[in-house]
């Protein structure tokens, strides 16, 4: 039977789920992310959280707090609303705040039940070997932390039986060393499906800081989703404007340049890198790319298209590409995918995020395929 302390934190902890659930499309638009402890778990702040008070009801018949006198009078002719020592006091509630540690499975379980999110069936085959230890069988040997106390009883008590010196009316059973009897490791090997995300990004003058928020914010939250469906999963990053390099992830996210756009270079490194280190027979591949539409000539995106043929979606479980509004950008790269895919293309996914109130919406347009 479960502890009632134990009890109460599980109920607790639903609620705490179900508060962020109802939370997190305005959670998610204002940008703010889990931070990462270091230990696989993330926290969350929970804003405005109330704390359980007394209310009278209607009908007070004397006691504690009755009296003379009417709600907000000074106490021993005290005068109200006077300021304490250091800082003055303030007319205002002050806010609650309560840190929560959860961890992957836990906040992408929350995405996919907001997002009604399937699982993802992977494509590749099962390339990344694990090895388990089940302690399900028993040894003659072993340290005394594995040591099965009811098997060794036990066989101490069969040889005592056997040898004739088991007494029914003193039934102690003293075990020799040879009736110790420990639980023994089967060394399972599993094997695990694995995967790689490839994000791409337009870091020309007119992508700004807004617009790589919401790149930074959706990856974030497509990385989650995707580590809770993969036991092993690599990141990868490639910037462009006229010409792609491969980064890290904060070079990924700060970097802004201010010269031309050319996709297709973005898109060869890619196509490169699947070639070079993921054989997509094995691994999950999965390429984002994010823009606000600029390209420089009819010609590159024919080349995009091109390699997008005949390369990337071919190997890919997917190809998604999110195309993130700005006052600068034409927007004309998604209408041309769109003419050549369409939206409805399961290799295909193309999304329009207009902003951070967005994000979540175009998540589910990548995600709900379950590829």
């Amino acid at each position: 039977m479960d502890h009632p302390i134990k009890r109460d934190h599980t109920r607790f902890r639903k609620i705490v789920k179900g508060k962020i659930r109802d939370s997190l499309k305005k959670y998610i638009s204002h940008g703010e992310m889990p931070l990462p402890k270091g230990d696989g778990t993330y926290r969350i702040p929970m804003p405005q959280i109330e704390t359980p008070r007394f209310k009278f009801g209607e009908k007070q018949q004397g006691g504690l707090g009755q009296g003379e006198g009417n709600p907000g009078d000074p106490v021993d002719g005290q005068q109200g609303d006077q300021p304490g020592d250091g800082k003055e006091a303030g007319d205002s509630e002050g806010k609650k705040e309560l840190e929560i540690d959860l961890t992957i499975d836990e906040l992408a379980q929350i995405l996919g039940d907001e997002l009604e999110l399937p699982n993802i069936e992977p494509k590749g085959k099962k390339c990344i070997q694990s090895m388990t230890d089940r302690y399900t069988s028993i040894g003659v040997v072993g340290p005394d932390s594995l040591k099965h106390f009811k098997r060794s009883y036990k066989e101490a008590l069969k040889r005592q039986i056997a040898s004739g010196t088991y007494d029914p009316s003193n039934p102690v059973i003293i075990p020799h060393r040879g009736d110790f009897r420990y639980r023994s490791a089967n060394v399972n090997i599993e094997y695990e499906n694995s995967a790689v995300v490839i994000y791409m990004m337009d870091v020309s003058g007119s992508m700004g800081d807004e617009q790589k928020e919401i790149v930074r914010t959706e990856s974030f939250w497509i990385n989650l989703w995707l580590k809770s469906q993969y036991k092993d999963i690599e990141i990868r990053y490639i910037i462009h404007d006229a010409t792609a390099k491969e980064v890290d992830e904060e070079t990924f996210f700060k970097t802004r340049e201010s010269g031309g756009t050319l996709i297709s270079s973005a898109y060869r490194l890619c196509r490169d890198i699947i070639y070079s280190d993921y054989d997509f027979s094995e691994w999950n591949i999965y390429p984002f790319h994010f823009s606000d539409g600029d390209n420089w000539s009819t010609d590159d995106t024919k080349a995009c298209l091109e390699i997008l043929d005949m390369d990337i979606i071919p190997n890919s479980n997917m190809f998604c590409y999110g195309q993130v509004e700005s006052r600068y950008g034409s927007g004309q790269f998604f209408k041309d995918l769109d003419g050549k895919y369409g939206t409805n293309s399961d290799d295909v996914i193309l999304s329009k995020i207009a902003n951070k109130e967005a994000i979540l919406d175009s998540i589910k347009e990548f995600l709900e395929k379950g590829k």
